[in-house]
């Protein structure tokens, strides 16, 4: 029987930061780039972003259990929770970042937390990630927030909506999109990847 595949030194660092959420009782989901390369097209990225939601009695736990392999400031963390911000994690063995953003109080927000999915990876280790179509409208939020010049966040857009394809729950992206103000980039994406 062969051993299961070795997991790349980012996702694995992603993967360390994610068991000291799940040991303080955190919930959390993994978004960003990571999050569209498994739901769409594979692309290069040093970091990775997770939405927690931690609290003040959990920063001391989670930091003692993230500190022999990651660089963190316990002020910025208490900062972020304070302000519903985000801290940072710099892996002490590779050029990764885990960027960690506390849960914003927004319905995009809390939809992906409610809807997230358990993931199980080639090496056998799992975690919970937004669904495709969580994470296509978190993309394009960034998108507009960026003056929407990205390339890569309209790229990432794209490669989710062609590899799910059929299978994105159309409703539900409409329905979202609309009151948070995305439904004209949300319609011009899907126009653009079915003409591709």
């Amino acid at each position: 029987m062969s051993a299961p595949p070795r997991l790349p030194a980012g996702l694995r660092a992603t993967l360390e930061v994610v068991r000291a959420l799940e040991s303080v009782g955190a919930r959390y989901f993994l978004g960003g780039s990571l999050a569209s390369s498994i739901h769409g097209l594979a692309r290069t990225t040093l970091d990775a972003d997770i939405a927690a939601e931690l609290s003040r009695e959990q920063v001391q736990p989670f930091l003692a259990a993230v500190q022999a392999d990651f660089f963190v400031e316990p002020e910025r963390v208490e900062q972020a929770i304070a302000r519903r911000g985000s801290f940072n994690l710099i892996h002490l063995r590779s050029p990764f970042k885990v960027d960690v953003f506390v849960l914003r109080e927004d319905a995009l927000a809390t939809a992906a937390m409610q809807r997230r999915q358990r993931i199980a990876l080639p090496s056998g280790d799992a975690l919970y990630v937004a669904t495709p179509e969580d994470i296509l409208l978190e993309k394009l939020r960034w998108y507009r927030l960026g003056n929407e010049v990205s390339q890569r966040q309209w790229g990432d857009v794209l490669g989710v909506i062609s590899v799910q394809g059929a299978r994105l729950d159309r409703g539900y992206l409409e329905a979202t999109a609309e009151p948070a103000g995305l439904m004209d980039l949300l319609r011009r994406a899907l126009a653009e990847a079915s003409s591709a």
